[in-house]
């Protein structure tokens, strides 16, 4: 068998697997952004119809995954894998929304990277023969997330300058080993870095250290340079991480024109008061399923680095005082194989 690895952290897939459906799911919040066009559900209550946030996250889930399997002309049962998480503890997100659904399944953790991860292991094992049809799909939702890492809604505390908005949203991406593409053709597994920063309210700042130490490995293993890329895309860095990373290639002699995130990208920062912008696993994930799918489907963009970036932290972790580490996948999508 042909080694497909390159260099420490890169896999170039020699049969790349081809995006076959996707969909986006939304709360009312993110379907008042600049990029509601792109979403296929958004709801306008955020409960989604259940008595808890944890179960409309779930709810969120079940809608994405149908909805993407419609687009690829599957059923549930067509799945080899379905491969999910979210931020919530045991990821009960996820695991109720397939709970008593007929497929295998694979439950993640890699905060705000799952997105990423899940593609990355899917696409691995599409590639290695493993399956023929597989599902990979995160949630995240404002309301669960502020209860389990923050505070209750109810206490209306103060949010600082550098916090970002938990997007409420669901992303299912339906990959398969034939299909048109767009085609994932290189997957840059991260490493966990730890800068010291120990403001959970911070987590742009947090996680620019491991987008850059991910980004830097994909082009140092790849031979590639970012103009090689029409659009460069972290997972939910905000304003102030995104522009960390910026900053950091531009010390090094690279200037990444095309480079943008998700956590800029699905709200209007000053117009919605969302601070430094988005993030949660649902951010990157409903991006992804909508504008950066549909823009490559369109013709707008051939080849695109999506690189998912998340803090590795717990509430039990920042009360001890531990700093946070942090973690960044990247996958290349390309319409050409």
């Amino acid at each position: 068998m042909a080694n497909k690895k390159l260099g420490r952290q890169t896999v170039a897939l020699q049969d790349p697997p081809s995006v076959i459906g996707s969909a986006a799911v939304v709360g009312k919040k993110e379907g008042e952004g600049p990029l509601a066009a792109t979403f296929d559900h958004i709801s306008q209550d955020d409960s989604f119809g259940e008595r808890s946030w944890e179960k409309a996250e779930s709810a969120m889930q079940k809608l994405a995954l149908a909805a993407a399997l419609s687009k690829a002309g599957l059923s549930v049962s067509g799945l080899d894998y379905l491969l999910a998480g979210d931020l919530l503890n045991q990821c009960i997100g996820s695991g109720f929304a397939v709970r008593g659904q007929d497929v295998p399944f694979f439950g993640l953790y890699g905060a705000c990277s799952t997105m990423a991860e899940s593609l990355s292991l899917a696409s691995m094992l599409l590639d290695g023969g493993y399956g023929t049809k597989i599902a990979a799909m995160t949630s995240s939702h404002f309301c669960s997330a502020e209860r389990q890492y923050r505070s209750p809604l109810e206490y209306g505390g103060q949010r600082t300058p550098t916090a970002q908005w938990t997007v409420t949203g669901s992303g299912c991406v339906i990959l398969a080993d034939q299909g048109p593409g767009p085609y994932i053709t290189h997957v840059t597994t991260g490493k966990v870095v730890d800068k010291g920063i120990k403001d959970a309210a911070n987590m742009g700042a947090a996680m620019a250290p491991a987008a850059y130490s991910t980004l830097s490995a994909h082009f140092q293993d790849t031979g590639r340079k970012p103009s090689d890329y029409d659009l460069i895309v972290t997972g939910d860095l905000g304003q102030l991480g995104r522009d960390i990373v910026a900053d950091w290639f531009h010390r090094d002699g690279m200037d990444l024109k095309n480079f943008n995130d998700c956590g800029t990208l699905i709200y209007d920062l000053e117009g919605q008061d969302v601070h430094c912008g988005g993030s949660g696993c649902g951010c990157s994930a409903v991006v992804l399923a909508g504008m950066l799918l549909n823009g490559m489907a369109g013709g707008r963009w051939k080849r695109i680095l999506f690189c998912g970036t998340g803090a590795l932290l717990s509430p039990t972790s920042s009360q001890q005082g531990e700093s946070i580490p942090a973690i960044c996948h990247a996958v290349a999508l390309d319409i050409r194989k």
